[in-house]
């Protein structure tokens, strides 16, 4: 966390970026430290991303990518995969976000085929709360990764243990 709370604004916030593409998001989080802890960081991400304006949302969504599957799926799963994300796309106007992080790699593709399908059927609005959610996910364990990722670094470079 010292790494977290000590870093240089606009270094974080570009860090903050790579975990939710919001602007108002990163700076939301950045301006609010120090965090005692990760916990408190993680509950203040999660309540900047409920925060999220519409246009907040939009930028995000913008910047995310689909969802890779593992490397051995096979050539009829991606064109099946292709085809639910074209027709996501054309209904909703962004990528289709998912977190999948508490997947098995191995239903990693059954969960995401199965996901899409389903989130088909959703209205605009109620499909702009699901993936506004997915996002809030998505950063969650995107940040939690770049807090591990800092605690390697500080204990690589000078032998310290971390602190969290």
């Amino acid at each position: 966390m010292d790494h977290f709370n000590t870093a240089p604004a606009d270094d974080l916030r570009r860090m903050l970026l790579s975990c939710l593409h919001s602007l108002h998001w990163a700076r939301r989080v950045a301006d609010h430290r120090p965090y005692p802890d990760a916990d408190a960081l993680l509950a203040a991400a999660d309540e900047a991303a409920y925060d999220l304006t519409s246009a907040d949302l939009a930028e995000a969504l913008a910047a995310e990518s689909l969802p890779t599957l593992p490397a051995d799926t096979y050539s009829a799963a991606h064109t099946a995969l292709s085809a639910a994300h074209a027709a996501y796309e054309a209904r909703f106007g962004h990528v289709f976000v998912i977190c999948l992080d508490d997947a098995p790699q191995t239903e990693i593709l059954d969960r995401l085929l199965a996901a899409i399908r389903s989130r088909l059927t959703n209205d605009p609005e109620e499909e702009r709360v699901i993936a506004a959610e997915e996002l809030r996910r998505l950063a969650r364990g995107r940040l939690v990764e770049l807090l591990r990722g800092a605690e390697n670094c500080a204990t690589s470079t000078n032998g310290a243990a971390p602190s969290t």
